[in-house]
């Protein structure tokens, strides 16, 4: 089971940035191989949704409102740790992510640019695959939409 909390960057302590970077670049940089800008200058206007374990940050994504990512609301960097994700941890992640747009943005659409491997995981969450894939760091991924 996984506590989640939302933040905005300014209420995020320096410890709990460096360890949602640090799972950021231990799954998007090396176990997916990926060299690309991770620290975008994007953080500051998101969300943070923060799942913990045991005192541990083991799942994580950032919310946009809309206009600020995509002409909709937004989740991306939806991660979670390797030794963990037997756990479904990225569902629960995902749902308090929806939810929490929901309740601030309500009647809102969510944009999502998944990887193409994911597809499945984010149909069973109520997204729908919108146009055809594109490489977006190397990586085969896919706009998804939920109404």
């Amino acid at each position: 089971m996984i506590t989640i909390i939302t933040k905005i960057f300014e209420e995020l302590s320096v410890k709990q940035l460096y360890y949602i970077l640090q799972l950021r670049s231990e799954v998007f940089v090396v176990e997916q191989d990926c060299v690309y800008l991770d620290i975008d200058g994007k953080d500051p206007k998101a969300l943070h949704v923060i799942g913990y374990k045991n005192n541990k940050i083991v799942a994580y994504t950032r919310i946009f409102k809309a206009g600020d990512y995509f002409d909709t609301a937004s989740i991306g960097r939806v991660v979670v740790s390797k030794s963990e994700r037997y756990n479904k941890y990225g569902y629960a992640i995902m749902k308090s992510s929806i939810h929490t747009i929901i309740s601030l943005y309500p009647g809102a659409t969510i944009t999502l640019s998944a990887q193409m491997y994911l597809k499945q995981f984010y149909t069973n969450l109520g997204f729908k695959a919108q146009g055809s894939d594109y490489l977006e760091d190397g990586i085969p991924h896919i706009l998804m939409i939920r109404n």
